[in-house]
C-alpha cells in the first residue's frame, strides 16, 4: 500500500505540470484566435476606409472637372463681354468723333469772327476789307480718327517731331474723345523717342493731372520711371515703379517695373 501510495503521488505530481502546460497552450491559442479576428477586422476596415477614399478621389475629380469647365466657360463668357464692351465703346468713340467733326464744321454764324481775322473786323465785311474779294471759307478740319492715326503712323515710323504736332492738333480740336488721353501719352512717347526725357516726363504729369482715369497711367508711369533713370535720378524712378506694382499689380506696366526694380 505504501509503495502504490507513493507511486499515485509521483504520477500526480508528474501530472501537475502538464496539465499547467495545456492550459497555458490553450491560453495562448485563445489568444492567437482573438488577434487574428482583430487582424481581420482592421483588414477589413482598411479595405473599406481604401475604397472610401477612392471614392473621394473619384468625387474631387469630378468636382475639379466640373470648376475647370466651369472656369473655362465663365473664361469664354468674359471674352465675349468684353469683345462686345470694346465694339460697343469703339462705336460710340467714332460717334462722338463724327459729332465733334460735324461741329468744327459747322460755318460761324453771322456776326462771329472767324479765326485768323482782326477783332476789329465784322466777319461779313471781311472781303470789301481786302479789296471786294469774297472771304474764303475755312478749311474742313480732318476727321478725328484720320487726324490720330496719321499722327500714330508717324510716331511709328520715328517722325516725332510731326507726331507731336499731329497728337498736339488731336487734344486741341478734340479735347473729350476717348482717343484724348492716349494723344497726350503719345506726345510723351514721341519727346521720349528724341531724348527729350525732361519734356516726356512734363507730358506725362500733364497726362496724369489732366485724364486722372485714363488707362494709359500704368504705362505713363512706368516710362516716367525710365525716364527719371536716363536723367540718373534713380530713387525717384524707383518710386514709380513701386506706385505702378501697387495700383496696377497685374499690367504689363507692372512687370516692366519689377525687372527695373531688380535689374
Amino acid at each position: 500500500m505504501t509503495r502504490a501510495t507513493l507511486f499515485a503521488g509521483v504520477l500526480l505530481a508528474l501530472a501537475a505540470p502538464v496539465f499547467g502546460a495545456n492550459r497555458d497552450l490553450e491560453r495562448l491559442q485563445v489568444q492567437m484566435a482573438g488577434l487574428q479576428t482583430q487582424i481581420s477586422e482592421l483588414q477589413r476596415l482598411a479595405e473599406e476606409n481604401l475604397k472610401e477614399v477612392r471614392r473621394l478621389n473619384e468625387f474631387l475629380a469630378e468636382q475639379n472637372a466640373g470648376l475647370k469647365k466651369s472656369l473655362q466657360d465663365q473664361r469664354i463668357q468674359d471674352e465675349a463681354l468684353a469683345s462686345t464692351l470694346k465694339e460697343l465703346t469703339e462705336k460710340l468713340a467714332e460717334l462722338g468723333e463724327r459729332a465733334q467733326a460735324a461741329r468744327a464744321a459747322t460755318p460761324s454764324e453771322p456776326g462771329v469772327v472767324p479765326p485768323g481775322v482782326p477783332s476789329g473786323v465784322p466777319a461779313t465785311t471781311t472781303g470789301s476789307a481786302q479789296g471786294g474779294l469774297p472771304a474764303s471759307p475755312s478749311a474742313t478740319p480732318p476727321a478725328p480718327r484720320e487726324l490720330y492715326s496719321q499722327a500714330y503712323a508717324d510716331y511709328a515710323r520715328g517722325n516725332y517731331d510731326l507726331a507731336i504736332q499731329g497728337f498736339t492738333e488731336y487734344i486741341r480740336l478734340f479735347p473729350t474723345t476717348d482717343f484724348t488721353d492716349n494723344a497726350q501719352y503719345w506726345i510723351g512717347e514721341s519727346l521720349y523717342g528724341k531724348k527729350q526725357f525732361a519734356e516726356a516726363i512734363e507730358a506725362w504729369n500733364a497726362l496724369f493731372r489732366d485724364y486722372p482715369s485714363s488707362d494709359k497711367l500704368p504705362d505713363a508711369r512706368a516710362k516716367k520711371g525710365m525716364a527719371l533713370e536716363r536723367l540718373g535720378r534713380r530713387s525717384q524712378a524707383l518710386v514709380e515703379y513701386r506706385y505702378v506694382i501697387d495700383r496696377f499689380p497685374n499690367s504689363p506696366a507692372a512687370r516692366i517695373a519689377r525687372e527695373r526694380l531688380n535689374p
